[in-house]
């Protein structure tokens, strides 16, 4: 059998205005007044939050370093991670959205640091999962960084966030249910790893945010709750299996394709959605029509013209995917789809 090692979070707080337990959690994790800490932070999500955080940490006695976000680019962590070491920061925080902290996740896992995740928004489980998605990288895929030791969820700060960043988070979590079928077919055709809890956690933050789409997609504090623990349980089950496979499959390779043919056209989130419509249909899974239906109910795209893409981009993105990660396989097969496949499965989901 496999082997590989399980790295969980030690601290997850999680409620409306827990900034101001930030000390008291890097406290619980070994840190001492004195130490250096790190807040990776853009400009508005630093107003948004990180000045709250900073002082939290400076009225218990702990140094603070501010390290602006640039771009969510491989160089960008790097310069970041040089800094931290150079300064022997021992806490390196990621407060913001997804750039910030995958930023932060990898300048920690480079600099030796310990990682705590500050999300400011939903949109994707990043948040939690020991995986940081850069440019940069040899393909437009994630990359191991760090476990975050401790998630400071702050949902009172998080419900402000836009409504589509909140949606994007309810699309990547509609995501696995494609990713774990692909899991489990890469372990019954190719020998594979699979571990069933980290499989059946990741299905359930799925099953939750399918249940209660309509609170989430309200803005409602309790919603935006409800999603947040969704989208920590997928990053757990990502720590739990080694891998990202639980929560990314066939629905992520053909994101990550969009990416390369039509980048910042729509949010990680609302892409990996619209391939889940896809890649449910591929399996023969009726349960396509009521992910699209209610991905139309609460305002995720479910058309390409709706994300500003041709519809012969999506087709090719479909033609493509299998050679975004060659060695990860899914129901997209070795060969991909025909150029007539992909046509006709666009045609026949209503996404073209």
């Amino acid at each position: 059998m496999s082997i590989h090692e399980i790295k969980l979070p030690f601290i997850v707080v999680v409620g409306s205005r827990v900034l101001g337990k930030t000390a008291g959690v890097l406290e619980a994790l070994g840190g001492r007044p004195g130490d250096l800490v790190g807040i990776v932070t853009g400009r508005s999500t630093f107003e948004i939050a990180g000045r709250e955080v900073a002082e939290n940490l400076k009225a218990s006695g702990f140094r603070v370093r501010v390290f602006e976000a640039g771009e969510a680019s491989v160089g960008e962590a790097e310069r970041i991670a040089e800094q931290a070491r150079g300064e022997n920061v021992g806490f390196v925080l990621g407060v913001g959205g997804g750039r910030s902290i995958d930023l932060a996740k990898f300048a920690a896992g480079r600099a030796g640091a310990r990682m705590v995740s500050v999300p400011t928004a939903p949109s994707h489980d990043g948040i939690a999962s020991p995986f940081a998605s850069l440019r940069g990288l040899e393909r437009p895929t994630s990359v191991y960084a760090t476990t975050p030791s401790a998630i400071i969820a702050d949902t009172g700060v998080i419900s402000r966030a836009p409504k589509r960043l909140i949606l994007a988070g309810v699309g990547d979590l509609l995501g696995k249910f494609t990713a774990v079928k692909d899991w489990r077919l890469a372990h019954r055709l190719k020998g594979e790893y699979y571990g069933e809890y980290a499989a059946q956690l990741a299905l359930m933050s799925a099953k939750h945010v399918l249940r209660y789409h309509e609170l989430i997609a309200s803005g409602s504090e309790e919603g935006v709750r409800i999603l947040v623990e969704a989208l920590i349980s997928s990053g757990v089950a990502m720590c739990i299996a080694g891998s990202s496979r639980p929560a990314s499959g066939s629905e992520h390779l053909f994101s990550h394709a969009l990416d390369l043919l039509a980048p910042g056209r729509a949010l990680h989130g609302e892409q990996v959605a619209l391939g889940t419509i896809l890649m449910l249909y591929l399996y023969g899974d009726k349960k396509w029509r009521l992910v699209r239906d209610v991905m139309r109910k609460i305002g995720l795209p479910t058309r390409a013209d709706e994300i500003g893409v041709p519809a012969e981009t999506i087709v090719k993105a479909l033609t493509i995917a299998h050679k975004i990660r060659p060695e990860r396989y899914t129901i997209l097969g070795e060969n991909g789809l025909a150029w007539e496949a992909a046509w006709r499965l666009v045609k026949e989901t209503g996404v073209a």
